[in-house]
């Protein structure tokens, strides 16, 4: 079993699982985290990215993209193809099955909360001014500059030589927590597709006490955004080597 496809399912079930758990600490009523704020949750995204990383790297896939963004971005920058369908696959499966943890793990909670928007907000991003096109156009930004930051960790001007060991994950995970306190706030940041779909289509099936409709009229922005970012990103990078 172990292999890339293990490796990016786990990693993004890691990712989501405290991901969205951080979301849950702090919306879900009595819970201990209630009302601790944005500052919280963006700390907890950028560690879960962390965590996740690692976890994929163990379980199998060394790349480690846990992001369909990032799997495109590479496959445009190389020219190989052949990862795309058993990442993307594995990366909504992980979300998926991440996102249902999230529910496990707070299951008293669902039925205490009567906000059903703070409980979908649990599981996918929405915008705090609904503007569909401005609504994709952060989602582009933010997946853009995750990208190429991202990208540019690696870059033989920055180190000579490759970076310490462990280091990247430290400093993918710094990134997120910097986007999120930075460019969160319009969208919620998605800058993933798994991590909204899975977690989405999580919420649409799962019997969650009291939920509301899963919002699928929103779904393609932080789909289509981050996969459009992809190949924006691809040509910025291209044009610096």
């Amino acid at each position: 079993m172990h292999g890339p496809f293990l490796g990016e399912f786990m990693g993004t079930l890691v990712l989501i699982l405290l991901g969205d758990g951080v979301v849950a600490n702090v919306l879900l009523k009595n819970s201990k985290g209630e009302n601790s704020g944005w500052i919280v949750i963006a700390t907890g995204w950028g560690l879960a990215v962390l965590a996740g990383i690692f976890t994929a790297i163990a379980f199998g896939s060394p790349d480690a993209h846990i992001n369909p963004a990032i799997t495109l971005t590479v496959a445009l920058l190389t020219g190989n193809w052949s990862n795309v369908a058993l990442f993307w696959g594995a990366q909504i499966l992980g979300a998926f099955a991440g996102a249902t943890l999230v529910w496990a793990t707070y299951l008293p909670h669902w039925k205490e909360t009567p906000d059903a928007g703070a409980k979908l907000a649990i599981f996918c991003t929405a915008p705090a001014i609904r503007n569909l096109p401005a609504n994709l156009l952060t989602e582009i930004i933010a997946t853009t500059c995750l990208v190429v930051v991202g990208f540019s960790f690696g870059s033989r001007a920055v180190s000579h030589s490759t970076l310490l060991l462990g280091l990247g994950p430290e400093l993918w995970g710094t990134l997120v927590w910097a986007i999120g306190l930075s460019l969160g706030g319009p969208t919620g940041y998605a800058m993933n597709p798994a991590r909204d779909f899975g977690p989405r289509l999580a919420h649409a099936i799962l019997p969650i006490s009291g939920k509301g409709n899963s919002d699928w009229g929103y779904a393609l922005v932080p789909i289509l955004g981050p996969l459009i970012a992809a190949g924006v990103a691809a040509a910025i990078i291209k044009l610096a080597q």
